[in-house]
């Protein structure tokens, strides 16, 4: 009995990754609303998400990409996703976050994505942590 409690006790308990610091805070507030928005499809393990298929042939429509090992750069194609429902329009709902959330979780999902991919093995290909972020270019006005 205190074996099973001790198990269940401990489901969960993943928590956020990125450092909640004064200069790391858009991308904290990135990862908190990725945990919460995009957890049910997408796995990120800086925002504890575990949404995408672990295997190809029981993968569900909702199954997202994988963040750990994707590569998402530059920040404006994350931000396009966001807006446009993915690149397919199919399955992701649009606008998720919109205004200065979608830009924290585009920002956040640029910097922390891809991390597991080292390097590529595709000859001549850069390693995603060479890619270079970018940045969301200024509203017009």
């Amino acid at each position: 009995m205190i074996a099973v409690s001790a198990l269940a006790a401990a489901c969960g308990t993943e928590r956020i990754s990125v450092p909640d610091t004064a200069a790391n805070r858009p991308f904290y507030e990135g990862a908190v609303l990725f945990s919460q928005r995009c957890a049910g499809c997408h796995t990120l393990s800086y925002a504890a998400t575990h949404g995408s298929a672990s295997n190809v042939r029981t993968a569900q429509a909702n199954n997202g990409p994988n963040f750990d090992t994707r590569c998402e750069r530059p920040v404006t194609r994350v931000l396009y996703a966001i807006e446009n429902g993915g690149f397919s329009g199919a399955i992701m709902p649009q606008n998720v976050v919109v205004g200065k959330q979608a830009i924290d979780v585009a920002e956040f999902v640029a910097k922390y994505a891809g991390r597991e991919t080292e390097t590529s093995d595709t000859p001549g290909s850069v390693p995603c942590m060479d890619k270079p972020i970018g940045a969301i270019p200024p509203p017009p006005g």
